[in-house]
């Protein structure tokens, strides 16, 4: 309410163009735009490959997950969302993405996850965080609060939608309790699905209207690619598509083609994300400021 939320701060400076954006278009349905984006698998795999060698045990997923955080500690309007036709930036970043784990039955259960970093974290970190998270959420007998909230809303008849309406409603004026916007998934700064470790391509997923999710990435299985040289000679190269759903109303054009630029030369020069960033650019100071980097309020 009036400019903050537990989650963010309203920005008042951003371009006129990008502000004015959300009136016309009010929801994120309206707003959905879809980009294919085209990752290096050969990079990626002789990097996880040389990583594994030295006892470091690195997936496509937390790559993926360790370019984008490097993306936003740069191009921070990534990390924006839009609630009530404002424009907000997010004071913390984290990832949601499902999860599977297997019952004592020997029955597969989904379960949803939502991780935090902090863009000044190396790959290392990242992926730290990120096996942590998925080890935690994969024992038969561990539950997270988000599951735990789902399943005490589904217990009574009518309540998920008598709570799930309030929480609307709180959320539009910045009243949502912090227990109920740490349980939920779809306030995050992005959804990955990794369709690719069943065997699937890529998707484009919509973003939800419910919560703040600006950005989903849809990983999808290796493709073959056919590029020319120079010399006029073609060579073959693998790509792992990402099929990215984004709300066009946190940001212009231009700064979305600079940080997907920036997030595939990333991921095609992994070796960078070994070492912290020199600056880390934020729109609004984060509530876990664990390094002393260039914030401005």
């Amino acid at each position: 309410m009036f400019g903050r939320r537990p989650d963010g701060r309203r920005l008042q400076g951003a371009d006129p163009i990008v502000m004015f954006t959300p009136y016309i278009m009010p929801t994120r349905v309206d707003s959905q735009v879809l980009i294919r984006l085209k990752m290096d698998f050969d990079k990626m795999t002789q990097y996880i490959r040389e990583q594994r060698a030295k006892g470091v045990k690195l997936t496509y997923m937390g790559l993926i997950l360790a370019a984008f955080v490097r993306t936003v500690s740069q191009y921070p309007e990534m990390n924006r969302f839009i609630m009530n036709k404002q424009l907000f930036a997010r004071n913390h970043l984290c990832v949601s993405f499902v999860t599977l784990k297997s019952e004592p039955s020997g029955e597969l259960k989904e379960s949803l996850v939502k991780v935090s970093f902090h863009p000044s974290e190396t790959v290392y970190e990242v992926n730290e965080h990120l096996e942590y998270a998925i080890a935690a959420n994969r024992a038969p007998a561990q539950t997270n609060i988000t599951d735990t909230l789902a399943r005490g809303l589904m217990a009574i008849p009518g309540l998920a939608q008598v709570v799930v309406a309030l929480a609307r409603l709180l959320d539009r004026y910045g009243l949502l309790p912090p227990i109920i916007a740490k349980a939920s998934p779809f306030h995050t700064s992005m959804f990955i699905s990794n369709m690719a470790s069943i065997g699937m391509g890529d998707i484009y997923h919509h973003i939800y209207n419910f919560g703040t999710t600006s950005l989903f990435f849809g990983m999808g299985k290796t493709e073959d690619e056919v590029l020319m040289n120079a010399d006029g000679t073609c060579r073959r190269r693998r790509v792992m598509p990402i099929g990215a759903v984004i709300d066009e109303r946190i940001a212009g054009g231009a700064e979305y083609a600079r940080a997907f630029g920036f997030l595939q030369h990333c991921l095609s020069h992994p070796e960078t994300l070994e070492t912290a960033p020199e600056t880390v650019k934020f729109e609004t100071p984060y509530k876990d400021q664990k390094r002393q980097i260039n914030a401005k309020d």
